[in-house]
């Protein structure tokens, strides 16, 4: 497949290189190391994705109003500690066995990594250099005038036809050509769609239900890596 042409490994992080989702946990770490007493607003959390599945609002608006809620806007500093804590915790405890393998052999076979995520890039971007990406599409969030982190999202949140719009302007930014690619896909969730059918070696991992139905009727095959 790849012969004569780039190949690129591109890999979802949440239940695809993590175990768990990593966002509700990077909000509850960060709060109890800077803001403890946002912590007693945890039971709002919930509430939000009742109401965001409700129509209320959309993804995007409900990952920054769960930021809001748990962390508000944070000096630049207090957010690298807590960035470094989680990196940390996430790579002792919360990566897949499999994914490792698997990150090991595409490297071997020469391929550029990207890690391509709703996540958001504070913290998915020192995860992925740690495990031995090249590049990273993530969520931004939004950094103030006054060098303060959050709540906002600076540009989409990286899911579902956005991740795709931003794995193209990615290969824009890079100057690579669709044409010269050979790309693999790995993720476990059927959001994930349009960068299957966009790849040329999908693979299902670890998949959700509507994921592994979608991946039976294509002829995908499907992996299982593992929980740590």
């Amino acid at each position: 497949m790849a012969e004569g042409r780039q190949l690129l490994a591109i890999y979802d992080l949440d239940r695809t290189v993590s175990w768990r989702p990593t966002y509700s946990l990077f909000l509850l770490k960060s709060a109890a190391l800077i803001a403890p007493a946002r912590l007693l607003l945890v039971p709002l959390v919930p509430l939000l994705m009742i109401a965001h599945k409700l129509g209320a609002f959309d993804r995007d608006q409900l990952k920054s109003a769960m930021w809001a809620v748990m962390l508000g806007r944070v000096p630049a500093a207090r957010m690298a500690r807590a960035i470094d804590a989680f990196t940390a915790a996430t790579l002792a405890r919360n990566i897949r066995p499999g994914a490792r393998a698997q990150i090991e052999r595409d490297r071997a076979d020469g391929a550029r990594l990207v890690l391509a995520t709703a996540a958001h890039e504070v913290y998915a971007a020192p995860i992925a250099r740690q495990l031995g990406f090249d590049f990273v599409v993530a969520t931004q969030v939004r950094v103030g005038d006054d060098g303060r982190v959050g709540p906002g999202l600076a540009g989409a949140n990286v899911y579902g036809n956005s991740k795709l719009a931003a794995v193209e302007q990615f290969l824009i930014r890079e100057a690579l050509v669709r044409d010269g690619l050979a790309v693999r896909f790995y993720s476990d969730s059927s959001s994930d769609r349009p960068v299957f059918e966009w790849a040329d070696e999908p693979m299902a991992v670890n998949p959700s239900r509507k994921l592994a139905r979608l991946a039976a009727e294509r002829g995908w095959p499907v992996a299982d890596w593992q929980r740590p």
